[in-house]
């Protein structure tokens, strides 16, 4: 998450309340979009993923041939994915329409550099479940304001092997007897496999290799022990003051990850797993590792190309990565104490999820066209179409109920309190470089241990203080920028 430069907040609010409609100016003051010779043509934001995997080209191209003979072309924005609409569009330079996470858009919705939009514009609000529109729901002065189209929920998820599993697997690691591994259902579990390959592999290999410093991949070691992000205010609004993130029993899930750190490889504690995770699950370094439903297709393509490297043909490979590619929730159980060598007294545990959806810039020219474009994306087809390519989990129910696979699993989880959606304000810009540099550090302190180092977190006040500190400079980090 990139952090954005926070503007006259209560003024921008001020001019919603009292005249502008929506989250952002005068849909008729931007610049964004471009027209020559009477064609529109509106600049797409897109992530990474869809770029790289050429779901965009083909978005792009449907579209386009749709629209040829409406005077309407839409293009790739050519920015970087976390471009700050917030600098570049007040200048003309930002995209019309943009694909990001809940947070970051009704970011930009806070201070008004999004539209608001009516959901009824859109074909896809009748399939859609009122828990996806949350995440894109504003609220001032108790008036609410949708300022996202949603297209796909997100959580961690657990990439693994199948065909790495045990062989023994049913007897000797499926204790309930209910036909799933007992490693991909508890933690402890997971802790004591992941030992396990270390151990017989005489560290070459390892169990689950995950980027403990990412807040996302790893909140269910906070939310699980009664942290939270921000609290809520008696008439329900988001609480930025009250800071969860050191309370109740944090400091014991913050023990816990700096446990499971010391069986994984040193490259977990920064960001160099999240590029080497795709092929060193694909090559059989990792059995598993975390990442977001969106990015299966990485998985896959890297362990289809181990399989033609081997001698298989294109259409074989594929297949088989298919295959022995398995994806499902995080493991949904942790240790009370936070000891993972224990089975015993288990908590459910709780992962930081978010919806990813379309947003319009209040920076275009040509908000209706706009409009015409995001319903051609959030089409049933369209999502179907990205589904396939990306391996996402579509917010669309028509569509998901085709799919099937796990996106109805995580909405179980969301209706259950299972996943824990990132506030949609604007003060979430705050939580990840602190929390990333604390999450970083306590796994960094698992290497120190084995080298000999002194180590910095060795029980849990050590790491209440860190948590405390912070969430301290999370604090100051809000309202320093709200001044």
């Amino acid at each position: 998450m990139k952090i954005i430069k926070r503007g006259l907040c209560a003024l921008l609010i001020t001019l919603l309340i009292i005249g502008i409609t929506g989250c952002g100016k005068d849909n008729s003051g931007g610049k964004s979009a471009s027209s020559e010779s009477g064609e529109i043509t509106l600049r797409i934001l897109e992530n990474d993923t869809a770029k790289s995997e050429g779901y965009l080209d083909e978005l792009l191209n449907a579209f386009n041939e749709v629209f040829k003979d409406k005077g309407i072309k839409a293009v790739d924005a050519n920015m970087e994915e976390y471009s700050n609409l917030a600098e570049n569009g007040p200048y003309g330079y930002g995209p019309d329409v943009l694909y990001q996470a809940n947070d970051l858009l009704m970011s930009y919705a806070q201070d008004k550099h999004i539209l608001a939009l009516d959901k009824n514009d859109y074909e896809c609000a009748k399939n859609t479940p009122q828990e996806a529109w949350d995440a894109f729901t504003l609220t001032v002065d108790g008036n609410q304001y949708i300022c996202g189209i949603p297209v796909n929920v997100q959580e961690p998820m657990l990439f693994y092997r199948k065909d790495l599993l045990p062989d023994d697997w049913e007897k000797t690691w499926d204790d309930d007897g209910n036909g799933i591994p007992d490693f991909l259902e508890s933690w402890s579990s997971l802790y004591r496999y992941s030992s396990q390959i270390v151990s017989e592999s005489g560290g070459k290999k390892f169990g689950l290799v995950a980027p403990c410093n990412d807040l996302y991949m790893m909140a269910e070691f906070i939310f699980s022990y009664g942290g939270y992000v921000f609290g809520k205010t008696d008439n329900g609004e988001v609480d930025t003051k009250d800071i969860g993130f050191a309370k109740d029993n944090c400091a014991k899930g913050i023990l816990a990850l700096r446990q499971f750190a010391g069986v994984m490889n040193e490259e977990c504690i920064d960001d160099s797993i999240k590029q080497s995770r795709y092929s060193k699950v694909a090559n059989g370094t990792y059995f598993c590792s975390v990442s977001t439903p969106d990015t299966y297709v990485l998985f896959r393509d890297r362990l289809a190309e181990c399989y033609r490297a081997e001698g298989l043909s294109e259409s074989e490979a594929e297949k088989k990565a298919d295959e022995n590619l398995g994806m499902t929730e995080l493991p949904r159980s942790m240790p009370k104490d936070g000891n993972l060598e224990s089975n015993d007294n288990q908590l459910d545990s709780i992962v930081m999820g978010g919806v990813n959806g379309y947003g319009i810039s209040a920076y275009t020219e040509h908000k209706e066209a706009c409009i015409e474009f995001v319903n051609f994306a959030t089409s049933y087809e369209m999502i179907l179409k990205r589904a396939e390519a990306l391996g996402i989990a579509p917010t669309r129910s028509d569509a998901s109920n085709d799919i099937g696979g796990v996106t109805g699993m995580i909405f179980e989880s969301l209706s259950k309190g299972n996943i824990y959606l990132m506030p949609s304000v604007k003060a979430v810009d705050q939580i990840w470089d602190p929390m990333q540099t604390l999450l970083g550090d306590v796994a960094k302190d698992a290497f120190r241990e084995k080298k000999g180092e002194k180590i910095k977190y060795k029980d849990e006040a050590s790491v209440q203080e860190a948590l405390d500190k912070a969430s301290s400079n999370i604090y100051d980090a809000i309202f320093s920028l709200a001044k």
